[in-house]
């Protein structure tokens, strides 16, 4: 049986490059980076290393980038250590409704500490409004977060103009671009923003990797507390190996990010218009132009996700059915009901997302397997027997 696997939202492999380069640092080169001795400053060399390649991926200063275990730790870190740090100005967060839950849940953390904040809704596209944010934002609004680009449904969000209507208005801007960088081009001056994230394993990096860029002169109030590690923004031995092994992963993704863009566009597009010819009543969701390159996401009405996904995976077939973080849960996506879709629709939720090595053979092969796995759910589905009966009526 041919193997396909969709799901590389959730994780990408770990490019060789990026493997080999880690090797040393799991084997013989084990020196802790804060050691005076020559051991150790091998290893706080190839952390520097990794940083310059970091900045150089999103157009920052190497002293900008402070590395965390995660994507989701990163965003904890924007979202409290920032909030925390300009209090004294004001209590008050904006973020999107369509937020990954690692900054939704820390701005409700900060609320049981005494904060507020105002959710700012999306279109029918996930797209958040920049206009929308100016009228959110208040005398005592000391951060506004809406992400890059969401994972869920591929849209791509108006960084920029939302940075700029922050700075207009002097409150700190942090985006959450764990799925965008690595895939898209992103430099950090261009957008005016003060804070970004971003992860290794959604380019080619090793999971337990990340980074947050704090744009210089911005405070911050450290979430891990102990040592003097990354100049004292984040305690904690640092992992070298995965340090190491991001930096690689991102200065490939800095060289290769074109041609694998102009690879996978035309197989993303595919699946974009094919899936909806093949199956009736597959919607497309998230934005069709401005999306992720390597992201296709849908809701297939009148059966629910959780069928689909092992139906497939019977079939060699690996997707998702929201974001890596909500996907077993098995519940209607926030993203989904934020952007006005009916629970049982957003039920029906699927997400594929591709990498450099997949193949045209692997569309084919969902092609051929996905309508008779729909055709069979839909059999045993009483949402779809009532719509037969009453469009026979």
């Amino acid at each position: 049986m041919r193997k396909a696997y969709f799901d590389h939202i959730a994780a990408t492999p770990l490019h060789p490059a990026a493997l080999e380069a880690m090797l040393p640092y799991l084997k013989e080169a084990y020196g802790n980076p804060q050691s005076l001795h020559s051991a150790g400053q091998q290893a706080q060399a190839a952390v520097e290393a990794a940083r310059d390649a970091v900045a150089g991926l999103i157009g920052a200063e190497a002293e900008e980038v402070y590395f965390t275990s995660s994507g989701s730790e990163a965003n904890n870190l924007a979202v409290k250590g920032l909030a925390q740090a300009y209090q004294a100005k004001g209590r008050h967060l904006v973020v999107s409704a369509v937020e990954h839950l690692s900054v939704l849940n820390p701005v409700k953390s900060l609320e049981k500490l005494g904060f507020a904040s105002t959710v700012v809704p999306v279109d029918r596209t996930g797209r958040v409004a920049p206009a929308d944010v100016g009228k959110a934002i208040r005398p005592d609004t000391v951060l506004v977060s809406v992400m890059t680009a969401n994972g869920e449904v591929g849209t791509l969000q108006p960084v920029a103009e939302i940075a700029k209507v922050c700075r207009d208005r002097d409150v700190l801007f942090h985006t959450d671009a764990v799925a965008a960088a690595g895939s898209i081009p992103l430099d950090v001056k261009a957008l005016g923003v003060d804070a970004l994230s971003l992860a290794g394993d959604q380019l080619y990096g090793p999971k337990g990797s990340a980074a947050l860029f704090l744009k210089r002169g911005t405070r911050i109030l450290p979430q891990i507390e102990g040592g003097v590690q990354e100049n004292g923004r984040r305690a904690g031995t640092e992992n070298v190996p995965a340090i190491v092994g991001l930096g690689k992963a991102a200065a490939i993704a800095g060289e290769e990010m074109e041609a694998r863009t102009a690879r996978l566009r035309p197989l993303r597009d595919r699946l974009l218009e094919g899936l909806p010819r093949l199956v009736d009543h597959v919607v497309v969701t998230g934005r069709p132009d401005e999306r992720l390159p390597h992201h296709a996401s849908f809701c297939v009405e009148f059966v629910e996700g959780e069928g689909m996904l092992l139906s497939l995976d019977l079939q060699g077939i690996s997707v998702s059915s929201g974001s890596a973080c909500t996907s077993k849960t098995l519940k209607a996506s926030h993203v989904l009901l934020a952007m006005g879709l009916d629970h049982a629709l957003a039920q029906g939720s699927l997400v594929f997302s591709l990498i450099d090595g997949t193949a045209a053979e692997d569309i084919d092969h969902l092609f051929q397997a996905f309508p008779p796995v729909i055709d069979r759910l839909r059999k045993m589905s009483p949402l779809y027997t009532q719509f037969l009966k009453e469009r026979r009526s």
